[in-house]
């Protein structure tokens, strides 16, 4: 079993950390700004995964968004949230897949323009799928940093506004959302169990959770391979890692040597992380399949896996973030059939 926990901090990293910046008074301001524009997603109990844990399992079903991934609420609070100037601007980000895939259709339900920067590790459906959405795609370089860096210069030479894919205040507080729905309809919330990247869903999910059932056990499941988050975690600071081609793609990417926002929420309020095998993740898409009658891509399909696995063993009622459905057809079959056991 790999598990990072966060470690405690200096005397001096201490002082120097980033101060949170998002709090539930933020949730709550997102949860009224997108209201009508992204969905209530469903959260439904596993029967199967709760005989295995002997608690109540249920899965939140992000894969519900019109866009098919938890994104949607990020990027929608984030681009309402700015002025009407602003948003002719026209907007540019960078993405693995699904916060891009958000992007080009929060701007095109508002009219507006959007650049979307992806390295070449992302898979070709989210790339067409973001294309079908009207949004200029940049293909640059093999990782998040360097799709980055062309967002950074279009930032500089047109005029565009950034929408971060997770260091983000706006972001953060959409992705809370989800925090507030669960704790609606499952009021003895015991542990919840999120795909960690950037961070962006962790840290929205913990700001609320924490603050509203305090008790609760906040988990990032993450892969084995370039789980940026969970090294800076181990750091104690935001550090570089390589990103690897992986089945949860849509977890790849760094969080930015100079974070500003998700890596001090995530370090204070992530209680521990779990790392997965490439196995394990696919064991996690065919449950989801066979079993749940459900297709989720393999970052959606991580808590799945991490209980699979027995590398989290939950007490009491939890919920599982189900994040998204995004996955190359081909793949899912191939997947399902086993031949990526």
């Amino acid at each position: 079993m790999t598990v990072i926990k966060p470690r405690l901090l200096t005397a001096e990293a201490e002082e120097s950390a980033t101060p949170a910046s998002v709090a539930l008074h933020d949730v709550r301001a997102a949860a009224a700004r997108i209201a009508g524009r992204v969905v209530r997603t469903p959260l439904v109990t596993s029967p199967s995964l709760s005989r295995l844990c002997g608690q109540p399992v249920h899965l939140k079903l992000e894969t519900r968004q019109p866009m098919g991934a938890f994104k949607l609420r990020g990027a929608m609070n984030a681009v309402l949230a700015l002025t009407e100037g602003q948003r002719r601007r026209g907007l540019v980000t960078a993405s693995t897949g699904n916060h891009g895939r958000a992007v080009a259709y929060a701007a095109r339900e508002l009219g507006l323009a959007a650049t979307i920067c992806m390295s070449a590790l992302v898979p070709a459906n989210k790339v067409e799928a973001i294309r079908s959405l009207g949004a200029e795609v940049r293909i640059v370089g093999r990782s998040q940093d360097d799709a980055q860096v062309e967002v950074a210069r279009l930032v500089a030479e047109r005029g565009l506004i950034q929408i971060p894919p997770f260091d983000d205040p706006d972001v953060v507080a959409g992705q809370g959302t989800i925090s507030l729905e669960l704790i609606e309809d499952l009021p003895k919330l015991a542990c919840v169990l999120i795909p960690l990247s950037g961070g962006g869903l962790a840290a929205g999910i913990a700001v609320a959770v924490k603050a509203l059932r305090p008790s609760a056990t906040i988990i990032g499941i993450s892969m084995e391979r370039g789980a940026a988050m969970a090294a800076a975690i181990a750091a104690g600071r935001p550090v570089a890692v390589v990103e690897e081609e992986t089945l949860a793609d849509s977890l790849g990417g760094g969080i930015g040597l100079s974070n500003r926002v998700t890596f001090a929420l995530c370090r204070d309020l992530i209680d521990e992380v779990v790392l997965l095998s490439e196995a394990e993740i696919a064991a996690g898409i065919r449950h989801a399949a066979l079993v749940e009658n459900e297709i989720v891509e393999g970052a959606g399909a991580v808590g799945i896996a991490a209980l699979l696995a027995g590398k989290v063993n939950p007490s009491g009622p939890t919920v599982l973030i189900v994040s998204g459905r995004n996955i190359d057809e081909a793949a899912h079959r191939r997947i399902v059939s086993g031949a990526n056991a």
